[in-house]
């Protein structure tokens, strides 16, 4: 492909990203057919989609086969996963959460603090995730830890905390499959709510960090087979 051609398809992208915007779509809200976007900004089809193939990358947009092409999670997002990283190990699933452990805590007390009155409103509605397993639709109930550092009133948390977990989705997964207590989990993220609607800042970051600290002594008592270092195919 020439620079030209590579030129094109960024402005592009950056042409079909100002539609979500001008348009105001969201996560899971169908775009024009690469052939509509083609007439529209008249280039080629195979240009078109060479865009939504970088905007895919990203998050921002998403292919359903036989459906069509969606807004994807990531419109909004300032820190973007790598699509390239290898598969992780089961040393990456505790990296995570201890990264998590590191940020979480403190984004509860900050969350107590400011309880950012809509974002709380969103919390209590995701506390009840934990009981149910992830669905396949972009429109999905938030996630709990991801809401927790919206109601601190800060995006770039927010940001930070939903790449971290996009970032490492394998290893999340396999988080949720080895801490799989859902209704251990669903108390314990209400606890947590509870001491963030009440203002409890210093309740809020102990709780969180008690439960980050299970999850991780879960995941290191895990038996991950005769391989132990390595996390296994994604289930079908």
């Amino acid at each position: 492909m020439s620079h030209n051609e590579v030129s094109l398809s960024e402005r592009l992208a950056d042409n079909i990203v100002a539609i979500i915007r001008t348009e105001q779509l969201g996560p899971g809200d169908a775009l024009a057919s690469s052939r509509d976007l083609a007439r529209r900004f008249e280039v080629t089809t195979p240009t078109v989609r060479e865009a939504l193939r970088r905007l895919e990358a990203m998050g921002v947009v998403e292919f359903r086969h036989g459906s069509g092409t969606y807004v994807g999670p990531g419109i909004d997002r300032r820190l973007l996963a790598n699509p390239h990283l290898p598969r992780g190990s089961r040393a990456s699933v505790l990296e995570l959460v201890e990264a998590r452990l590191v940020l979480e805590p403190a984004i509860a007390a900050a969350a107590a603090r400011a309880r950012v009155p809509v974002a709380v409103e969103q919390l209590a509605a995701a506390t009840d995730n934990a009981l149910h397993p992830p669905g396949d639709s972009l429109r999905v109930a938030l996630h709990f830890h991801v809401t927790l550092a919206a109601a601190s009133g800060n995006s770039l948390l927010r940001e930070a905390v939903e790449a971290l977990l996009d970032v490492r989705a394998h290893e999340q997964t396999e988080i949720r499959h080895r801490y799989n207590d859902r209704v251990r989990d669903h108390a314990e993220h209400v606890a947590i709510f509870t001491a963030v609607r009440d203002g409890d800042a210093a309740e809020a970051e102990r709780l969180t960090r008690d439960h980050l600290t299970a999850i991780r002594d879960a995941i290191a008592a895990a038996d991950f087979g005769p391989d132990r270092d390595a996390i296994p195919e994604p289930r079908r």
